[in-house]
């Protein structure tokens, strides 16, 4: 039986061990004693007993709670990258409505400037058609005094001519130069 209990090739590392100047004892610690292996067995169990109880309990304990803190946290960044993603896409159709504001804003100041370039386009006009229909209206009275100031003076030199004529008895030369003189003095009032 205790062929089963030692190590193969126990007497070549005895042999070794001695022919290097070792001593002729056995290593204790590479001898076999059945009373040490249980008393070994009994320690580990033992020890993985306290180092459950005591260790690895709370490492595992502290290790799940380490996972759920990660895992939260991943949760809580998703979460943010989410909202991020909302706040840009706001963001995003607050700015295109503000631009699609700004151009009806601006197309309404256009067509408003445009109507009102146009009102005082027509205002100017009115103005100017007023100011010529009063201009030839104040033309045409003052053509009509004119013509009225001619007619009046060729009845005056009319008269003149008539009495010039009556108080002398006239010659063809005398009448034809009166009637210069006074189509000259007619012509003078034309101008």
């Amino acid at each position: 039986m205790n062929q089963y209990w030692s190590i193969p090739g126990d007497d070549v590392l005895h042999e070794s061990t001695t022919s290097h100047g070792g001593s002729s004892e056995q290593n204790p610690l590479v001898k076999l004693d059945p009373g040490l292996f249980i008393w070994t067995v009994l320690t580990f169990l033992l020890l993985l007993a306290v180092l459950a109880k005591f260790a690895w309990k709370p490492l595992l304990l502290m290790l799940d709670e380490r996972q759920r803190s990660i895992e939260d946290s991943l949760l809580s960044a998703e979460k943010a990258r989410k909202e991020l993603e909302g706040i840009n896409q706001e963001s995003e159709a607050i700015l295109s409505k503000a631009k699609t504001e700004a151009q009806g804003i601006v197309t309404d100041a256009k067509s408003a400037a445009e109507k009102l370039k146009d009102d005082i386009v027509a205002k100017a006009n009115q103005e100017a058609d007023d100011q010529l229909e009063k201009a030839k209206s104040q033309i045409s009275v003052e053509k009509d005094k004119v013509l009225l100031e001619i007619r009046k003076e060729v009845v005056d030199l009319s008269i003149d001519v008539a009495e010039k004529i009556i108080k002398k008895n006239i010659s063809k030369d005398d009448n034809s130069s009166i009637i210069e003189e006074s189509m000259q003095k007619l012509k003078n009032y034309e101008a």
